[in-house]
């Protein structure tokens, strides 16, 4: 079965796949259909498909709740 992961925003996702910049880690700004992403190497901001995203991922770093 297929597992589908838990993203929401303020999410760290560790990618299978480097960044141009080298890094592999992103922070989650937005969720939805299109899941919106900041790379923690250079800052870059994007906007990705759903699925495309869940099939990229290594890990979820889960959000910190503030205290």
């Amino acid at each position: 079965m297929l597992q589908i992961p838990k993203i929401a925003p303020g999410d760290v996702l560790e990618m299978k796949k480097a960044h141009p910049c080298g890094a592999k880690r992103f922070l989650v700004m937005r969720t939805g259909s299109d899941i919106r992403l900041v790379c923690e190497g250079c800052g870059r901001d994007m906007v990705l498909p759903r699925e495309k995203v869940e099939k990229a991922i290594r890990h979820v770093f889960p959000a910190v709740p503030p205290t």
